[in-house]
């Protein structure tokens, strides 16, 4: 439905017993987007997506797929999506053209656009030249990149990517990023869930952060580092920072965090309410400075800062 959003979640509960998977989650999606959904295991991530694609319903709230209300028809929202798992459960024995055509009658392509819809969709992901050969002789990452070809012979509009990397080498990683940019390209809508916040932070207009079954952060990957402590100041000393030079800068307005390290300090802190020159003369007054450098808060140590946990598990 033209004009409405990808997806959206309207106060959405999700309850099993006296235990809440969902708490009140609200997300809108616009279509042509890559969205990153981000959580440690058990905060919500998994019973989200299976409430965007019909296989749960809500306990309460609203949720719809392209202006379609998932729990009234759900097989209504189906034909728009596009399901990558991080298991991708192709047959091995069966060549990637003979994958391809098999499930392109599963999903219910006409039989005869099958071949056609199956070349260019290989095309797309660089395997055309070994569509005959069988599934099993193939890298982690010409795996995901079949996968992502098979989600695709429907030609939904939005494509949902669990863990599209996960296990597969560096190259192959960035492979697969540039298919996923070609199709955002194409004005489709891309849900992405990673463990790799690297990944997040190249490939995401949006990020949301749950936890506990509800958003704590939303942005994009910048203004959730600005935002959430902003820069941070990697300062190299010629003496080990002391517990006093650490209490004068925690308590400097603006002063997010300050990390100890072999050799220096790294200070956080909130541009507009601290800045460098004030942190760099709190050091210098107490101890020597070799070098300093300053950069924006990764989304790790965003991450880290909002749900207590140092990678998404």
């Amino acid at each position: 439905m033209s004009g409405s959003p990808a997806l959206l979640l309207d106060r959405v509960n999700k309850r099993y017993g006296s235990l809440s998977a969902l708490d009140g989650l609200s997300l809108t999606v616009p279509q042509g987007q890559i969205f990153g959904l981000l959580g440690p295991n058990g905060s919500g991530k998994t019973t989200t997506i299976n409430l965007l694609c019909g296989l749960l319903s809500p306990t309460e709230g609203r949720i719809e797929v392209l202006g379609r209300d998932v729990v009234a028809s759900p097989r209504s929202v189906r034909p728009l999506l596009g399901v990558v798992p991080q298991e991708t459960a192709l047959y091995g024995e069966l060549s990637a053209w003979r994958n391809l055509l098999f499930h392109a009658e599963l999903y219910g392509v006409p039989r005869a656009r099958c071949a056609e819809r199956a070349q260019r969709m290989l095309e797309l992901v660089g395997l055309w030249e070994r569509r005959h050969s069988p599934v099993k002789t193939y890298s982690g990452g010409m795996r995901r990149r079949l996968a992502i070809a098979r989600a695709m012979l429907h030609e939904p509009e939005i494509l949902y990517l669990d863990e599209p990397t996960l296990g597969i080498d560096v190259a192959s990683r960035r492979t697969v990023w540039s298919y996923i940019r070609h199709l955002r390209s194409a004005n489709k809508t891309i849900l992405l869930t990673t463990n790799y916040l690297e990944e997040a932070s190249a490939l995401c207009d949006r990020v949301v952060i749950i936890d506990h079954g509800k958003a704590v952060a939303d942005g994009t990957p910048e203004e959730l580092g600005r935002r959430l402590g902003g820069s941070v100041l990697e300062l190299a000393t010629e003496e080990r920072a002391s517990p006093e030079l650490i209490a004068e800068l925690e308590s400097l307005a603006g002063v997010v965090a300050v990390e100890a390290r072999d050799g220096g300090l790294a200070v956080t802190y909130t541009e507009g309410d601290a800045n460098a020159a004030e942190i760099l003369n709190a050091v210098m007054a107490r101890t020597a400075l070799t070098s300093f450098a300053q950069r924006h808060t990764s989304l790790d140590e965003v991450f880290l800062r909002l749900t207590g946990h140092d990678h998404l598990g």
